[in-house]
């Protein structure tokens, strides 16, 4: 058929025959050609290029490997056939099967050793990426008609409206654990009626935040680095700097904003959720009706614990954020790095949060919050 890659076989004048190579030799128009050829027993002197009215990578290969199989010159190929040809020939290489041995020591402080330099690559980046976070603010400060509102407007939808569901879910059913498991623990002391307390402390000062922070590192955060290292993979930031858009402002500042506005809020409610659903268990096992179990809630959990955890989460949000972007931003090479990026996002993100709310929890006991 007209257009299909072909082949024809040709005398070179010296007594010897040429394959050549006719068509369109691309992987939509190769048909069955490669089958054809490896009934083809040769030999031949050359491989000619010369008939073809395109190529692609595969075809490139499959030309390539026809010289290579019968030690002949490939010839007749213009510019673009050469450089896929030179492209092929250079990932024609043979890996060993098996790893070169290994002192395992010595694998270990290798592994050791790149770890923390890929720390010691990780701080400074993300110190050099806050700097660009700050010095974007600011300016965004001295020109507020910069500053994209509508951009925050959707990822404050995305971060805290369209979280509600799965928050107040996991929320509700924490709550129902922690009276569930405290109740079968205290009940042993005849001190089930302590449930309350023990519901209402855990959620506002601890789990409400840190649970909804865990929750949007895994949905927000993921999304937040999986969106800006795609749009660093189709050079989309890089024609934002074209066109005098800084990235920062325009990517960056939006969902930090967001998710540092969020926390707090989406953070109250995992707490609130929580407790209703700590109530919820109570009245159907403890006895202890409904209402009652939440005006016990305002006697015996101090303010200072509901301050606790709103003083947190904007700073767990700030990290989150941050992260997901940081690693969005590093995206380079191929579509596989999205995944990595977006991976160590999440882990990063989870990780500090945990972190950060040890830290906050030996800073609250020492100043008497405890």
């Amino acid at each position: 058929m007209d257009g299909w890659a072909n082949f024809d076989v040709r005398d070179d004048g010296a007594g010897g025959q040429i394959l050549c190579l006719t068509g369109r030799l691309t992987l939509a128009c190769l048909g069955d050609l490669p089958q054809r050829l490896e009934r083809e027993a040769g030999p031949f002197s050359a491989v000619d290029l010369t008939d073809l009215e395109d190529i692609d990578t595969v075809g490139a290969w499959l030309a390539y490997r026809l010289g290579r199989d019968f030690a002949v010159p490939v010839t007749g190929a213009d510019s673009d056939a050469r450089r896929l040809m030179e492209a092929v020939r250079k990932g024609d290489v043979d890996a060993p099967y098996d790893p070169a041995w290994r002192n395992p020591l010595l694998a270990a402080f290798d592994l050791v050793g790149r770890a923390m330099g890929l720390l010691w690559a990780n701080i400074v980046g993300t110190l050099s990426f806050l700097g660009a976070i700050l010095i974007a603010f600011f300016s965004v400060i001295r020109h507020p008609r910069r500053f994209r509102f509508k951009a925050l407007v959707r990822q404050i939808e995305m971060v805290g409206v369209s979280s509600l569901g799965i928050v107040g879910l996991m929320s509700f059913l924490i709550g129902i654990v922690i009276a569930q498991q405290g109740a079968v623990q205290l009940r042993q002391f005849g001190a089930e009626v302590f449930t309350v307390n023990l519901v209402g402390r855990l959620t506002l000062r601890e789990l409400g935040v840190l649970m909804t922070a865990i929750m949007v590192a895994g949905r927000s955060g993921s999304a937040f680095a999986a969106q800006i290292g795609t749009m660093k993979l189709t050079e989309e930031i890089d024609a934002m700097r074209t066109i005098g858009v800084n990235p920062v402002e325009a990517l960056v500042l939006p969902r930090i904003l967001a998710a540092v506005l969020m926390m707090p809020l989406l953070g109250f409610y995992a707490a609130i959720m929580a407790i209703i659903g700590g109530a919820v268990l109570s009245a159907l096992t403890l006895d202890i009706p409904f209402f009652t179990f939440l005006s016990r809630i305002q006697e015996v959990v101090p303010m200072h614990d509901l301050w606790v955890g709103l003083i947190k989460a904007p700073v767990f949000g700030m990290i989150i954020a941050m992260t997901g972007c940081f690693q969005g931003m590093q995206v380079s090479g191929n579509s596989e790095e999205v995944g990595l990026r977006t991976t160590a996002a999440v882990v990063q993100a989870i990780f500090l949060v945990i972190v950060l709310d040890a830290f906050f929890a030996v800073f609250f006991t020492e100043i008497g919050w405890g």
